[in-house]
C-alpha cells in the first residue's frame, strides 16, 4: 500500500470534515504522520476542534504545526482564535494579542501574502484604548514602526499600505510627515519593484502540493525547479536591504520550501550549506539534525553532517554518525565500514583504524572492497607494502572467486613490479573461475602480457583466452584464428591505433558482423546493422579495447529505400480535413462530374513516391466503375478492393500512392516506360493536340482503326462509351482530370499517364 497516496488522503480528509471531532481525531492523526508539513490538513484538524470550544487540545495543535507550517491561512486562524481566547481579558488580553501578532509576523511577515496581516495588525493597534497622552503618543510611535516596516516587505498590498501611512502621517503631522516620506519613498518604490519581480517565481509554484517522495514526474520536477529560481531570487538580495533581514527572507522561503520538497534531500543539504556558508555553523548543524530525522534512510545526508561535524571540529558527533550508519544501513554496511575507516585514520590514528578493520572483516556483511580499501590505504598512507600485501592475500582465500578482487590484487602487484606473482595470481584465479566469470581476468591478464610479456607469451596468453571464451554466450561465434583486428589490439595504445579511422570503422564493423553472421534469428542485425550497431560496444581483438569516439558510423537504415526520382517536388502544403483529403483536394473533386469522383475514390491508397501499374491496373480491372449513359444519372458508392491499402480512401493526404517494395521493380518500371514510349511514338502525333471528339459514334470509330478494344482501356466499363456524362463535355473533364492530378499528385507521372490512358486510350496526355 503507498501511504503517500495523494487522492486517498484527499478523499480522508473530505471525510473527516464530516465526521465530528472525536472520529475524525484519529484520521487527521494518520494523515498528519505521513504529511507532516500539510498546512491544509492542520488547518482542518485545528479548525474542528475550535469549532468543538476545546481551547486546550487546540493549542496543543498549533504548537505541534506552527513552526513548520508557515503558511499565512495557517497562521491566521492562529492569530484569530488568539484574538477570540483573549477578547474578554481587557488589557492583559490586548498584550497578549500583540504579543501573538508580533510572533505571527516576525515568522511569517516576509510572506508575498501577508499583507492583510499587516493590515490588520495596524489596524488592532489602533483600535487600542489609551488614556493619557503619554500612552497616545506611545501607541503613534508603534504604529509608526509598523507602517514602516510593512512598507518594506514586497507583498500583494504593498501600496495600500503606503497609501495608509501617507494618510497616516500627514494626520499626525504635516511638517514631520514630509521628511519621513521624502525618506521612505524610495524604499517603498524597491519594494514594490521586488515584488513584481517576486510575484513571477511565486506564480509558478503550487501551493496546494502535499510533500511526497521523489518521484520524478515531470509536474514534480517542475516544482523543484521553481522553488529553487525562487530561491536563487532571493539569495541574491534584490532589495539590497540589510544582511539580516535579507538572511532572515532566505530563510523564510527555505522553510516553505520544506513544506513542499520535505523528502528531497538536496533541499535540505542547500539549506545547511546556506547556513554554513554565512557563517552560522550551529543553524547548519540544526537544520542536519532535522534532516536526517525526516530522512533517516538517507546515507548522504549523513555523510554530509559528519563532515560538518569533522570539519568543525567534533570528532565525537562525527564518530557518533558513523556508528549510527553501520547500525542502520545494513545494506550500505560495507561501505560505511570503509568510510569509518577512513574517518578513524585521519582522526584517531593509524592502530584505531587496523583495530577496527580487524573486527570488520569477522562480520557477515563484510564484502571485499573492505580488504581493497584498508590494504590500499596502509600501502598509500601508511607506506606499508608489506602489510598491504598480506591484505591481500588474506582476502584472496575468502574471495578467490570475485573477479573484482582478483583484478585489485593485481594491480597492487603490478605497482610492486611483482610480475612473477602477478602471473601466479592469473593462472591460480582462471583455474578455479568459470569461464563466463573469467572474461575480464583474461582481458587483464593479456594487457600484463602485452606490458610486461615478450611476443611468445602474448600470443599464447591470447590464444589460450580464445580458446577458453569460445565456450561462452559472448564470444562462442569468434573465430579462433588470428585476425587483423587482433593485431590492431596488440600495437594500439590508450587513445593511439596503428591504423586510420577509416580502417578501423571497416575493421570494426566486419569484426561485428563476423561475430553475429550466425544469428539467423535476428535478420535486422545484418539488414539494419546501422540502427543497430553501435560500436561503442565493440571491443578490440584479444584485449577488447573499447573504440575511441570517431570510430562510432552512424549507418542509414536501409531496408525502407526507396528510388530518387527527381521529378518528384514536394507538392501544396494543404490543410487536412477531417475526412482524410485535403480542402483544395475536396474543391477540386466537386468541379470534376460524379462518373471521374467515383473512378478517383477508388484508386488504392497506397504508400511511396509511385504506383505499381501491375496493381493500380489489377484493381481497377477488379473495380465496378459506373457508365454515364444518361445525364443526370446516380453514380453508385465507390467500389473497394482487397488490394487497396490500409486507409481505403483512395488517396493519402498528400495525394501520393505507395509502391511496395519488389525485387527487380526499378528494372521493370524502366522496361515498361521504354515500351510505352516506342508505343506512344508510332501514334500519329496529331492526335494529342486535337480535342477529343463530343460523338460517342465518331469515338467508336477511332477505337476500331486503331485497333483497341475495351478491354485494353484498363476498365470494361469504357466499352459503352466515356465516363464522362451529363452537361459537362469529355474536353471540360480533360480539364479536371489534368487540373486534379496536377494539383494532387504532381510528383507521380505514372499515375497521370494511367488515368489518361485509361479514360482517352487514343490519345497521348499533353504534359
Amino acid at each position: 500500500m503507498d501511504i503517500y497516496n495523494v487522492e486517498a488522503a484527499e478523499i480522508l480528509a473530505n471525510e473527516a470534515q464530516l465526521l465530528p471531532i472525536g472520529e475524525a481525531a484519529p484520521i487527521y492523526e494518520k494523515l498528519l504522520s505521513t504529511f507532516p508539513t500539510a498546512a491544509k490538513y492542520w488547518k482542518q484538524y485545528v479548525e474542528a476542534y475550535m469549532s468543538a470550544k476545546d481551547d486546550e487540545a487546540t493549542k496543543q495543535i498549533f504548537s505541534r504545526c506552527l513552526l513548520s507550517c508557515l503558511q499565512i491561512n495557517l497562521w491566521r486562524c492562529y492569530i484569530n482564535f488568539i484574538r477570540r481566547v483573549n477578547d474578554k481579558r481587557g488589557s492583559d488580553g490586548l498584550e497578549e494579542t500583540k504579543k501573538a501578532f508580533d510572533f505571527m509576523l516576525n515568522y511569517v511577515g516576509n510572506d508575498v501574502a501577508s499583507g492583510p496581516v499587516w493590515m490588520d495588525y495596524i489596524a488592532f493597534l489602533k483600535s487600542m484604548p489609551v488614556v493619557t497622552p503619554q500612552e497616545e503618543s506611545h501607541r503613534m510611535t508603534t504604529v509608526r514602526k509598523v507602517y514602516q516596516k510593512a512598507i518594506l516587505v514586497p507583498t500583494n498590498h504593498v501600496e495600500q499600505l503606503w497609501k495608509d501611512y501617507e494618510n497616516f502621517e500627514n494626520s499626525v503631522s504635516r511638517t514631520l510627515a514630509k521628511g519621513l516620506l521624502s525618506e521612505y519613498q524610495p524604499k517603498f518604490n524597491s519594494a514594490k519593484a521586488v515584488y513584481r519581480e517576486r510575484k513571477k517565481y511565486i506564480d509558478d509554484i503550487d501551493w496546494n502540493m502535499l510533500a511526497v517522495p521523489p518521484t520524478g514526474s515531470y509536474k514534480e520536477e517542475q516544482q523543484c525547479m521553481a522553488w529553487k529560481r525562487l530561491l536563487a531570487f532571493e539569495k541574491g538580495n534584490p532589495q539590497r536591504i540589510d544582511a539580516t533581514t535579507a538572511n532572515r527572507r532566505v530563510t523564510f522561503t527555505f522553510e516553505q520550501c520544506l513544506m513542499y520538497l520535505y523528502h528531497h534531500p538536496d533541499i535540505w543539504y542547500d539549506y545547511a550549506m546556506w547556513h554554513a556558508k554565512n557563517g552560522s555553523v550551529d543553524s547548519a548543524i540544526k537544520i542536519f539534525q532535522r534532516a536526517v530525522k525526516a530522512l533517516p534512510d538517507s546515507g548522504v545526508l549523513k555523510y554530509a553532517f559528519a563532515e560538518l561535524e569533522e570539519s568543525r571540529g567534533a570528532i565525537q558527533p562525527a564518530k557518533a554518525i558513523y556508528e549510527s550508519l553501520i547500525a542502520e544501513n545494513a545494506g550500505m554496511t560495507s561501505l560505511a565500514h570503509i568510510q569509518f575507516i577512513r574517518f578513524l585514520r585521519r582522526t584517531e590514528g593509524i592502530e584505531a583504524a587496523r583495530k577496527y578493520f580487524l573486527d570488520a572483516r569477522k562480520l557477515p556483511g563484510c564484502t571485499y572492497h573492505v580488504y581493497v580499501a584498508y590494504a590500499t590505504m596502509a600501502f598509500c598512507l601508511d607506506k606499508d607494502a608489506k602489510v598491504a600485501q598480506s591484505v591481500f592475500e588474506a582476502g584472496l582465500k575468502r574471495f578467490m572467486h570475485e573477479p573484482g578482487y582478483i583484478l585489485e590484487y593485481a594491480d597492487f602487484l603490478c605497482r610492486l613490479n611483482d610480475d612473477r606473482n602477478v602471473r601466479a595470481l592469473f593462472e591460480r584465479a582462471l583455474s578455479l573461475l568459470p569461464p563466463e566469470e573469467s572474461i575480464e581476468v583474461w582481458k587483464r591478464f593479456a594487457q600484463f602480457e602485452q606490458t610486461y610479456g615478450d611476443l611468445s607469451s602474448i600470443l599464447k596468453v591470447e590464444q589460450r583466452r580464445k580458446e577458453a571464451l569460445s565456450r561462452t554466450s559472448e564470444d562462442a561465434l569468434s573465430a579462433l584464428e588470428n585476425t587483423l583486428y587482433d593485431v590492431v589490439s596488440r600495437y594500439s595504445y590508450m587513445d593511439l591505433w596503428p591504423c586510420s579511422t577509416k580502417e578501423l570503422d571497416y575493421l570494426s564493423r566486419h569484426e561485428w558482423l563476423a561475430k553475429n553472421i550466425a544469428n539467423r534469428g535476428d535478420k535486422s542485425v545484418v539488414l539494419t546493422s546501422g540502427a543497430t550497431l553501435d560500436k561503442g560496444d565493440i571491443r578490440v581483438g584479444s584485449n577488447k579495447k573499447s573504440l575511441p569516439q570517431s570510430s562510432k558510423v552512424v549507418r542509414p537504415e536501409i531496408s525502407r529505400m526507396v528510388i530518387y526520382d527527381p521529378r518528384q517536388m514536394k507538392g501544396p502544403d494543404f490543410s487536412t480535413t477531417a475526412s482524410g483529403y485535403t480542402k483544395e483536394i475536396d474543391e477540386i473533386l466537386k468541379r470534376l462530374s460524379p462518373q471521374m469522383m467515383s473512378f478517383i475514390t477508388n484508386l488504392p491508397a497506397i504508400e511511396g513516391p509511385s504506383p505499381d501499374m501491375d496493381i493500380v491496373l489489377s484493381v481497377l480491372m477488379q473495380s465496378t466503375l459506373p457508365v454515364g449513359d444518361k445525364p443526370g444519372s446516380q453514380v453508385p458508392g465507390p467500389a473497394t478492393s482487397d488490394l487497396s491499402g490500409p486507409g481505403k480512401s483512395g488517396l493519402n493526404q498528400n495525394g501520393s500512392v505507395h509502391r511496395p517494395p519488389r525485387d527487380g521493380q526499378s528494372t521493370k518500371r524502366k522496361n515498361s516506360e521504354r515500351g510505352r514510349a516506342q508505343e506512344e511514338d508510332d501514334t500519329s502525333t496529331t492526335v494529342q493536340s486535337r480535342a477529343m471528339p463530343r460523338d460517342i459514334f465518331r469515338l467508336r470509330q477511332i477505337q476500331r482503326s486503331r485497333g483497341l478494344g475495351p478491354s485494353q482501356s484498363g476498365s470494361a466499363a469504357l466499352s459503352s462509351g466515356s465516363v464522362f456524362s451529363g452537361d459537362q463535355s469529355a474536353s471540360s473533364d480533360n480539364v479536371g482530370a489534368r487540373n486534379y492530378v496536377s494539383k494532387i499528385l504532381p510528383n507521380h507521372f505514372i499515375v497521370m499517364r494511367l488515368i489518361w490512358r485509361t479514360h482517352y486510350p487514343n490519345t497521348k496526355p499533353e504534359w
